[in-house]
């Protein structure tokens, strides 16, 4: 995961606009909203990236938590809500040391696709520890095996499409063919699940978990699950 957090905490072209960016944070704050379950709420966004929209989210909780791995990220998080006490940033080995049993909702979309089997597991035993008994993971964003590249580009070209950016995107895919991302996705690859992998990992990691209707975000063709912690056997 360490090139890719470098990546994301480089200047990099992943967004063909500022309205790409804007409408992307958009739209997952609003899917993470549909998930919290009182205003109340504690929620956990874990490696949350540049989470834009955050304060969207921090408004209807009670309290947020963004973990970002990347020190760069952390620190715009950081400058950016300062003011709203609402938010706390944190690195994701902060989080070892969270009040167990103290977290209602926890997200993380579009991460998996980046970890190695390792530190996947290791994500999901920090989750499972700071995790309600009746608290809730959204693990989202999950790429299916022989979903690549070009369902990835149509999702953007239709999102592009329907708000207004096409051409900025087709510019912008363009851009991307010759960056950085598209060299280390060729090089390191992604990680894809079928669903009954992730439903496995899952309840090795001491979750019950079943498939979301719709994923987070606007690519239809991935893949959001609900998980629930189950009691450890006696």
């Amino acid at each position: 995961m360490d090139n890719w957090i470098d990546y994301y905490d480089s200047t990099h072209t992943i967004y063909v606009s500022r309205r790409h960016r804007d409408l992307h944070f958009q739209v997952i704050a609003d899917d993470i909203i549909s998930y919290i379950p009182s205003p109340d709420a504690v929620v956990l966004d874990y490696a949350c990236g540049e989470a834009l929209s955050a304060g969207r989210v921090a408004q209807a909780c009670g309290l947020l938590i963004l973990a970002e791995p990347a020190p760069g990220v952390r620190g715009r998080l950081i400058a950016r809500f300062a003011p709203n006490l609402r938010i706390k940033v944190r690195s994701l080995d902060d989080l070892r040391h969270i009040d167990p049993q103290s977290v209602d909702l926890a997200v993380m979309n579009s991460v998996a696709q980046y970890m190695t089997a390792e530190e996947f597991d290791t994500a999901l035993a920090v989750i499972r520890r700071a995790l309600k008994p009746a608290g809730r993971l959204v693990l989202g964003d999950i790429l299916r095996p022989n979903v690549g590249l070009v369902t990835d580009v149509m999702a953007l070209l239709r999102f592009a499409r329907r708000h207004g950016f096409l051409k900025d995107a087709l510019v912008g895919l363009a851009a991307t063919a010759l960056s950085d991302y598209r060299q280390l996705r060729s090089h390191f690859g992604l990680q894809h699940f079928s669903e009954a992998e992730i439903t496995a990992r899952l309840a090795a990691a001491g979750f019950s978990a079943t498939r979301a209707p719709a994923n987070i975000g606007y690519n239809p063709a991935r893949m959001t699950f609900v998980a629930t912690p189950q009691p450890a056997a006696r």
